[in-house]
């Protein structure tokens, strides 16, 4: 749920605290690996081909 949807502040601000602490572990791992982190349909190819070496594609033939 976005920040905007939520009926009540206890949620919006949950929310918030979600998105921050998400950003701030990617930088954290960005730092570290060297490298931003994949995005997209890029992230979800490579997250996808990890599994099992083969692509998305693929997989639903």
């Amino acid at each position: 749920m976005g920040v905007n949807q939520s009926p009540t502040e206890k949620g919006k601000e949950a929310a918030r605290d979600l998105r921050r602490s998400t950003r701030d572990e990617e930088r954290k791992v960005e730092s570290e690996k060297g490298s931003p982190l994949k995005k997209g349909a890029a992230r979800f190819d490579e997250r996808s081909r990890s599994s099992d070496g083969k692509d998305a594609g693929s997989k639903q033939r």
